[in-house]
């Protein structure tokens, strides 16, 4: 993404106040002196007297205790802050930082506890910093988010003592917000990365214009052996008394819809990098999605986002530009899972309704196990009278390498020819779909976007749009 910093998180500032009914404590180091207060006892039992020592001893620390607390600047000097380094996207580590400025003429050792979501990092984070007086300190925790949208993050908690750590105050700062995880802008930047490599982009910064692809004009030139007779330009031929041919171009300006299935099938989890990470086959469609989306922008094209459910979730006409990217990052964020079966119908409908000159859609979809065709099928074959449909029904891995082991008892022998039918099934269908001009191909969550990316450049070059 060319300006990820569009997206980080605004920054929480706040200035602490006291928290709770019990508002100040006692540190490590008082305790420790009261139990070496504890060694009076063992004279005291040759003579009682001498256990007043230990009374008295308890009441001096007692009495620094509370000197140190009166020493301790106030909460209301203590200002804390959070400050994203980078946007928070799905299954990419980052880290955020807390600071803490003290406005008070003491230093403060302050220990700060960060109230987040479990879907940022599975523990709140807690930090321990040295803050010097009039002087601002920092540290940072990193995060691992699980999941995407809109995610609650809340208060900052800290627990400060002076030098002598005998007394501690307990205050808290107001800097809940709401933080938006974004699709995996790492895997877009790499496809962007992939894309510039290519011949494609080779053509369009270039502008090399490949003969005989495309269907936009560029000039006319004399003919040369091995051009197309359709390409003669009759007229500019008649003028000048020798032929004369068209040169095409592959058009820039060209309409890519991508339609985003949030149902059901589309919940499955599967396991990425180890078990530390569970991405459902939807997240991956996500980020497939936004891979194609910059890349398709990147080539002059214009991208438009549709995604549905049992109703629209999200629908972002076709555009172009920095702008409409950000707007497309920020849809696709908030796309989520529903439990029941998506409404394929309506989202045939509002597409068609929306988009009447031929475009390429890409569906990004499942099959379901039904005895009869699938609904999305039927519709797909639909939007083929106006528009090239690209259909990717994402895979499963599980029954791919069900299919690919040999069973060994009854029980997996079973499984063995189950898994074969519902792969079979699925074949079918697609080939059906192939059959009556549909670009239809089951991709696997893991190479989803690469292979989406691949395509749409293969249907660029050919010029099948």
């Amino acid at each position: 993404m060319n300006s990820a910093t569009t997206f980080i998180p605004a920054v929480a500032t706040a200035r602490a106040h006291s928290a709770g009914r019990f508002r100040i404590g006692f540190g490590a180091r008082f305790f420790v002196a009261l139990l070496i207060g504890l060694v009076w006892v063992v004279p005291a039992a040759w003579s009682p007297r001498l256990i007043a020592g230990m009374f008295v001893w308890d009441g001096l620390f007692l009495l620094l205790w509370l000197q140190d607390l009166l020493r301790l600047p106030k909460p209301g000097e203590l200002e804390l802050q959070r400050v994203w380094h980078s946007p928070p996207s799905l299954g990419v580590r980052s880290k955020v930082s807390v600071e803490v400025h003290n406005f008070g003429a003491r230093p403060v050792f302050a220990r700060v506890t960060d109230e987040t979501s479990r879907a940022l990092r599975r523990e709140p984070p807690v930090v321990e910093l040295a803050v010097p007086a009039r002087i601002s300190a920092s540290a940072s925790y990193e995060i691992f988010p699980a999941q995407r949208g809109d995610l609650p993050i809340g208060k900052l908690f800290v627990r400060y003592q002076s030098a002598l750590r005998l007394a501690e105050r307990w205050a808290v700062a107001e800097t809940s917000a709401s933080v938006r995880v974004l699709p995996n802008l790492e895997q877009a930047k790499q496809q962007t990365l992939y894309l510039i490599r290519t011949r494609q982009v080779a053509m369009e910064r270039r502008r090399r214009r490949l003969r005989g692809l495309g269907r936009e004009f560029e000039s006319l030139r004399e003919y040369r052996t091995g051009d197309e007779f359709r390409n003669i330009s009759w007229t500019a031929t008649a003028r000048r008394s020798k032929l004369i041919t068209r040169v095409f171009q592959v058009e820039r300006s060209q309409t890519v819809w991508i339609v985003l299935d949030a149902g059901r099938l589309l919940r499955e989890q599967i396991v990425r990098g180890g078990a530390t990470l569970r991405l459902s086959k939807l997240d991956y469609a996500v980020d497939a999605a936004l891979a194609l989306a910059q890349v398709a922008m990147h080539s002059g094209d214009r991208v438009g986002l549709l995604a549905y459910g049992r109703e629209i979730q999200q629908n972002r006409n076709a555009g172009r530009g920095a702008s409409h990217l950000h707007s497309i990052v920020e849809s696709l964020a908030l796309v989520h899972p529903e439990p029941y079966e998506a409404d394929h119908g309506r989202a045939a409908q509002v597409l068609l309704t929306e988009q009447h000159r031929r475009s390429l859609i890409v569906w990004i979809t499942d099959l379901a196990e039904t005895a009869g065709t699938p609904d999305v099928v039927e519709y797909a074959l639909q939007m083929t009278r106006r528009h090239l449909v690209l259909f990717a029904a994402v895979g499963q891995p599980d029954l791919n390498e069900r299919v690919a082991q040999r069973p060994e008892s009854e029980e997996e022998m079973f499984r063995y020819i189950a898994a074969i039918e519902i792969v079979q099934r699925r074949e079918l269908l697609l080939r059906r779909l192939r059959q009556r001009g549909v670009l239809a191909m089951e991709l696997m969550p893991g190479a989803l976007a690469a292979s989406l990316v691949n395509q749409y450049l293969d249907i660029k070059d050919r010029s099948l749009i």
